[in-house]
């Protein structure tokens, strides 16, 4: 089902259920202890051991020797696992380092192997007595010794160009250009990233946490060099992900490599040390961003270009998304530019690029606005755009930007402030009052869901949508209970498996109105399907109060 005319009369227009104050259907279980996340399967297997992931000591080079002799000797360890014992591996498309390091080393506390015993302090404990000798090779670190050798943009990213921007900057009667850099950040989720795998024969079942289930699946099977209808991927739960659980990790890979090497469940999890480097990061940025004005302050010319580093086949950082849409100029430049470098691989975390380019481009607004004289609020709607800069014949559905700046401003107290800095003090504090916009483009991807009635008009939704603490299941419970007329009570949704249909999954923003598009679509052909079953229209149907109603005939829901 494709949403391709502006939305009319809906079910979901009723509100009967959406867009009223619901509590939360993961709330109970969270707050009471009893919502399972992937390390705490307890009463779906027995037997279950322990894996301890070992980090390379180096961050660029070879492994020359390992000797794991001790370690298999330690009490308690079932299997020392490496790249020599491992099997053939494959590698992910979403993966831009090896899960699984050896011997050659990408960089620092790559995993490198795992040790399996009974406990987790005996894995530990062993995990210390493996020997590894390695033989370093220099590598590339610094973003700013490696920028001035990038000189083009990669081939999948070219600059985006509209007018002349050179022209229009250099003859701007105001000009302003400033470089400013972004460092490298971790993220770390209260729940580390953690895996359980259990082997039936050829089947693979893995808990873990993971925002996007259908990625997981498909790059577990190509690293495993396996089919993938013989795994199942389970995430129901997640605490947190910001992005850091968006792909396959180094302890699902792990943690199935040690079952299968044992015949036994295992559960591996990253220590919070291990996680940094073992999952992706924001990588440092180095960013220029050019701003040409006539004097009232309306900009003819923007460019915002960003440098950063990656390993071979990494992404850039897309910090200058938000460049392209927030402000009017009628001559534009955006350029992503992409370093070598040999540090862990770089990718979401907490939002893409917007984050480290947000602000960026907002300082720069900020510094323009001084420059020439103008209150910051009334410059940013000064250059206020209601088509995409870029092809003013696109125009934004909805934008109220300069409804928000002034509503923002008004309720502060925005014009009391004074402008010049270090003027007003509190005690031994200085105090300032400054602003900024923000800004995320809307993006929607194609997600399915299965949704079936029972005779007892109870309704059940399945898709392998996650949720990271963001509500999913209340939300598509609310889309399911007013798209079929029952009360939410009478909704039951299942989420994070790899058997339901493949959905948006959490991610960038787009998980909500995605996964609900997707059970929106899912309950009109029930509706259709009820329909048929009760002989009526479905066109002219009302799904409401447990009962469908056409004209003066109404039948209970359960009926069909």
């Amino acid at each position: 089902m494709k949403f391709e005319t502006p939305a009319q009369d809906n079910p979901v227009d009723q509100l009967k259920v959406v867009g009223r104050p619901h509590d939360r259907i993961d709330g109970p279980l969270k707050t009471t202890g009893t919502a399972p996340y992937a390390y705490e399967w307890h009463d779906e297997v027995d037997k279950v051991a322990y894996g301890y992931v070992i980090g390379s000591a180096i961050a660029k080079g070879r492994i020359t020797s390992i000797d794991t002799r001790a370690a298999k000797n330690a009490p308690g360890v079932l299997a020392v696992i490496t790249a020599d014992n491992a099997g053939k591996l494959g590698k992910g498309e979403m993966n831009a380092a090896t899960l699984l390091g050896g011997p050659t080393i990408e960089h620092y506390h790559q995993a490198i192997g795992v040790v399996v015993a009974e406990t987790f302090e005996q894995a530990r404990a062993a995990a210390a007595l493996v020997e590894v000798n390695y033989q370093r090779e220099r590598g590339a670190w610094d973003l700013a010794e490696e920028k001035p050798g990038v000189t083009t943009p990669p081939e999948d990213t070219p600059d985006k160009k509209v007018g002349d921007f050179d022209r229009a900057f250099d003859s701007a009667a105001v000009q302003f250009d400033a470089t400013y850099t972004t460092p490298d950040q971790s993220h770390m989720a209260m729940e580390p990233h953690a895996s359980m795998a259990v082997w039936e024969g050829e089947k693979l079942t893995l808990w873990t946490t993971n925002q996007m289930i259908n990625w997981c699946h498909s790059d577990l099977a190509k690293t495993l060099n396996i089919p993938q209808e013989n795994i199942r991927v389970r995430s129901p739960y997640i605490g947190g992900g910001f992005g850091g659980k968006l792909f396959l990790r180094s302890d699902a890979l792990l943690a199935a490599l040690g079952a299968r090497a044992i015949q036994r469940p295992v559960k591996v999890m990253l220590t919070r040390p291990m996680i940094p480097n073992n999952t992706t990061h924001r990588p440092a940025t180095i960013q220029r961003v050019r701003i040409g004005a006539d004097e009232s302050g309306h900009i003819s010319a923007i460019a915002h270009e960003s440098w950063n580093g990656n390993l071979p086949g990494g992404p850039t950082e897309t910090a200058t998304n938000q460049t392209e849409l927030l402000y009017a100029g009628a001559n534009r430049l955006t350029g992503l530019r992409l370093a070598k470098l040999d540090l862990p691989e770089g990718n979401s975390m907490r939002a893409p690029g917007e984050a480290p380019g947000m602000m960026v481009l907002e300082i720069a607004m900020d510094e323009m606005a001084e420059k020439l004289g103008i209150d910051p609020v009334e410059f940013r709607i000064l250059n206020d755009t209601q088509v995409d800069p870029a092809n003013p014949e696109r125009p934004f559905s909805q934008r109220q930007l300069i409804e928000c700046l002034r509503t923002g401003a008004e309720h502060f107290g925005w014009q009391q402030r004074n402008p010049t800095p270090a003027q007003v003090r509190d005690g031994r504090w200085l105090v300032g009052m400054g602003m900024a916009a923000g800004f995320r483009n809307n993006l929607v991807t194609p997600s399915g869901a299965r949704v079936r009635l029972d005779a007892q008009g109870t309704v059940t939704v399945e898709t392998d949508m996650t949720d990271i603490g963001t509500g999913s299941y209340t939300i598509i419970a609310q889309t399911a209970a007013e798209m079929m007329g029952v009360p939410i009570e009478k909704v039951v949704v299942k989420l994070g498996d790899s058997t339901f249909p493949v959905s948006s999954g959490s991610g960038g923003q787009w998980g909500g109105n995605s996964s609900t598009a997707g059970v929106y679509a899912a309950c009109v052909k029930l509706r259709e399907a009820v329909a048929d079953r009760l002989g009526i229209d479905a066109s002219s149907a009302m799904f409401a109060d447990e009962q469908v109603r056409v004209g003066e005939r109404s039948i209970p829901l359960r009926e069909a």
